[in-house]
């Protein structure tokens, strides 16, 4: 009993590391992200056996006078390992399929500068329609343009120095065509996401639009909408 005591607790730590490495080998182009997903699977699946097979061990007679700590760490540790793939896939459920955010999905700003770095990318610089801006608007009612009452030239540095505070790499600034492109990098799995803020004047004011897609996948799990409004939160702020 001892040798089953030793394994549930080894693959409760080897589920933790499973989780631990799924994101920084992704971003070190260590595997596929594909890859990375399937260990993050892995690690919801055994971390939920090792804190199963733990609970059966603290439940056979006699065995708590062998120590309680091992199958204890075990459950802790595997319910912990299993919760973050486990809320990562609920929160994926709750936000539709979708990558391409703008704030004008009408007439949604382009890339251009950026347009080249995607040419090998899964999901193309183009639009992805009407179809995903109907999900956006139900999903997220309060991506909307921003308007001031600044002139475009007095709102573009302020809307370039808030990009940069995103940790954004600034790939283009145009003032001229009041353009802006960005790529950001998501901190665990390194995802490149690009970002094109569209700057034009109207009437005694701006209008600011932005649009956030990501290269690759087919869901965004809700990342571009909050970049977009965290975005758009600071700049307000800083243009106040």
């Amino acid at each position: 009993m001892q040798f089953f005591r030793l394994f549930v607790l080894v693959l409760a730590v080897l589920a933790a590391l499973a989780l631990l490495v799924a994101g920084p080998g992704t971003r070190l182009e260590l595997w596929d992200f594909r890859f990375g997903f399937t260990l993050m699977r892995w690690a919801l699946y055994g971390g939920l056996a090792a804190a199963g097979l733990a609970v059966i061990v603290l439940l056979i007679p006699g065995e708590r006078r062998a120590g309680v700590m091992g199958p204890i760490a075990a459950i802790v540790i595997g319910l912990v390992t299993a919760a973050i793939p486990y809320l990562q896939v609920q929160k994926a459920r709750s936000v539709p399929p979708i990558h391409d955010i703008s704030t004008d999905t009408v007439d949604p700003p382009e890339f251009v500068a950026i347009a080249p770095l995607r040419a090998d990318a899964p999901n193309p610089p183009e639009y992805a329609g009407q179809e995903t801006a109907q999900q956006q608007r139900e999903a997220y009612p309060d991506i909307q343009t921003l308007e001031v009452d600044s002139w475009p030239t007095l709102v573009f540095e302020d809307a370039l120095e808030t990009a940069r505070a995103q940790g954004w790499e600034i790939v283009e600034a145009s003032e001229s065509e009041g353009r802006i492109e960005a790529t950001a990098t998501t901190l665990w799995f390194g995802f490149k996401d690009d970002v094109v803020i569209r700057i034009r004047g109207d009437n005694d004011g701006s209008v600011i639009d932005v649009r956030s897609k990501s290269r690759v996948g087919r869901s965004d799990v809700g990342a571009n909408a909050a970049r977009i409004q965290a975005y758009l939160d600071k700049l307000t702020e800083r243009l106040q």
